[in-house]
């Protein structure tokens, strides 16, 4: 892994080139995304690999908004970055998605592509998931207990989405992630959201 990341730094802006990603992928409440964050302060630090896009999809309905993309060219190391208004000087939140099916990131150990058990392990017991039949399909909704439910060093909070609407999946809401129709279907993590805290 430690060498993928280091040909990847090389094959990018200089700028990123100095900001390259932990070798484990790690995102904590300050890297590579920090709360205090602005659009200005992430564009003069990732340079190129910095654009702002103003139709980034929230995954709920059709609702977009304004923000920034990093590594935009790169669909497994690619990160949304949302703001606390249209001003943009103060970050949100950032999501990962599986535009590539895959990323190199991890939230608390989670990562794009990890099934029910992989984060129900993590998490130290079964939480509940949203049905797959609604806008919010698939959110996780309740982590009853669980370490994901705590915020992380630095405030940070973490969601997660599961799967994708089809025919065969389970309906309903509030499914455990240890009920048998479910981890038949076999959904796995899609979106990862992590939060800043709001001062």
């Amino acid at each position: 892994m430690r060498k993928a990341v280091v040909a990847f730094a090389l094959l990018v802006s200089p700028a990123w080139a100095q900001n390259a990603p932990r070798p484990d992928g790690k995102i904590t409440c300050a890297s590579p995304v920090a709360p205090s964050d602005s659009a200005k302060s992430l564009m003069q630090r990732y340079g190129q690999e910095a654009v702002i896009q103003d139709d980034l999809s929230t995954g709920v309905e059709d609702i977009t908004y304004r923000g920034i993309v990093l590594l935009p060219q790169a669909a497994d190391w690619r990160i949304e970055v949302s703001f606390t208004d249209e001003t943009m000087n103060r970050v949100a939140g950032l999501i990962l998605y599986n535009k590539a099916k895959t990323s190199h990131w991890k939230v608390a150990g989670v990562t794009i592509g990890a099934s029910l058990a992989a984060v129900q392990k993590i998490n130290g017991k079964p939480f509940l998931v949203n049905g797959f039949d609604s806008d919010f399909a698939g959110f996780v909704t309740n982590w009853k207990g669980g370490v994901l439910g705590r915020p992380l060093p630095g405030g940070c909070t973490v969601t997660v989405r599961f799967g994708e609407e089809d025919d065969q999946s389970p309906s309903g809401q509030r499914i455990s992630s240890d009920n048998a129709e479910l981890v038949k279907w076999g959904p796995v993590v899609e979106q990862i959201e992590v939060n800043f805290p709001r001062k």
